[in-house]
C-alpha cells in the first residue's frame, strides 16, 4: 500500500472572492511547501468557493501541527476558510458494520487487502452471526452484536465501545439492515457511508426489486450518501445505473442491482479515503 510520508491533502471552502489561490499557494511556499496537484471549483449559485491541494515538504509534515494552526490563523480568518488538513501517509481506520448480505463486504475486503481501497479495518460489527466466517478468512475481528427493539440501546453501548477501542475515523454500512441513532450520527457527522438501491422512495419496504418488478421498470441503480438523521437523504456521493428489459427477472434485477451496490459503494469508499469529497449543504463535492 503506497504512502507518502511527506505529503498534507488540503480541503477548504470559503465564500467566493479574489486572492485566495495567490494567498494560499504563498503562503505554502513561504513554508518550503511545494504544491503538487491543485483543484478548485466555484459554486456560482451561493458563490461558494472549494479547492483541494496535495502539498510536499519535510518541514511541513515534521511540524504539522504549527502549519495547521498558522494557515488557519492567518488565512482562516481573513477568508473565513473552513479547512480539513490531512497527513497522506496517516492511512483511516475503517469501521465495518454488516448483516447477512456478502457482495459488498467481499469487495471491500478483497480491494482493501490488495491495496486498492486505502484504509485500515480494525474489525466488523454484525447483528447476524452469518458472516463470521468471512472475518475468519481475512482474519479481522468479529463483533456479533445483535439487535432487538429492546437492547437497541444496550447494542448501540458496545458499538460505541468497540469504536472508541480502535479509534475509528470512520464507518461504513456494507448491507446493515438497521437504522443507526442520531448519537452514533452525531459523533461521525459525514463520516459514516451507507449504500442503497436507487429505488427510493418509489418502492420501500423489504422487497423493492418485487415491487420493480411488477411496476416494469426500465433501469435500476445504486446510491452510496453519508449518513444524516433523514434516513437515505444524506449528501451523495456516487450513483450508477444499468439498463433492464420486460425479459428480465426478479433474480436478474437482484444480480444486477448487487453489483451497482458493491461498485457503487466501493467508489464511495475510495474517493472518502483518498480525500476527495467535501460536504456543503447536504451536497457533495467530488474532487476527480
Amino acid at each position: 500500500m503506497e504512502t507518502h510520508l511527506n505529503r498534507l491533502i488540503l480541503l477548504m471552502y470559503c465564500p467566493d472572492q479574489k486572492g485566495i489561490i495567490a494567498s494560499v499557494t504563498n503562503f505554502i511556499h513561504q513554508h518550503n511547501g511545494n504544491i503538487t496537484y491543485i483543484d478548485q471549483y466555484v459554486d456560482r449559485s451561493r458563490d461558494a468557493f472549494f479547492m483541494r491541494m496535495i502539498v510536499e515538504g519535510t518541514s511541513i509534515t515534521n511540524d504539522f501541527k504549527t502549519f495547521k494552526n498558522s494557515f488557519v490563523s492567518e488565512l482562516g480568518k481573513s477568508f473565513q476558510l473552513k479547512c480539513n488538513f490531512y497527513q497522506e501517509g496517516k492511512i483511516p481506520k475503517m469501521g465495518v458494520f454488516t448483516s447477512k448480505y456478502d457482495h459488498c463486504l467481499y469487495d471491500i475486503l478483497t480491494q482493501q487487502r490488495s491495496g486498492k481501497l486505502k484504509c485500515k479495518i480494525p474489525f466488523i460489527i454484525s447483528n447476524h452471526i452469518d458472516l463470521e466466517g468471512i472475518a475468519l478468512q481475512f482474519d479481522i475481528p468479529f463483533y456479533h452484536i445483535p439487535v432487538t427493539k429492546q437492547n437497541k440501546k444496550v447494542a448501540e453501548e458496545k458499538q460505541l465501545e468497540i469504536l472508541k477501542q480502535y479509534e475509528v475515523d470512520f464507518i461504513v454500512l456494507a448491507r446493515y439492515m438497521q437504522i443507526v441513532s442520531s448519537k452514533l450520527i452525531d459523533l461521525y457527522p459525514s463520516k459514516i457511508i451507507n449504500i442503497h438501491h436507487s429505488f427510493l422512495p418509489a418502492f420501500p419496504g423489504a422487497r423493492p426489486y418485487h415491487s420493480a418488478f411488477n411496476r416494469g421498470v426500465k433501469i435500476i441503480g445504486a446510491t452510496s450518501h453519508y449518513v444524516t438523521e433523514e434516513l437515505d437523504a444524506g449528501p451523495i456521493i456516487e450513483q450508477d445505473i444499468t439498463r433492464v428489459s420486460h425479459e428480465h427477472e426478479v433474480a436478474d434485477l437482484i444480480d444486477k442491482g448487487q453489483d451497482l451496490e458493491r461498485i457503487v459503494l466501493l467508489r464511495g469508499l475510495k474517493l472518502h479515503c483518498d480525500r476527495k469529497i467535501m460536504v456543503y449543504n447536504n451536497k457533495t463535492v467530488v474532487f476527480n
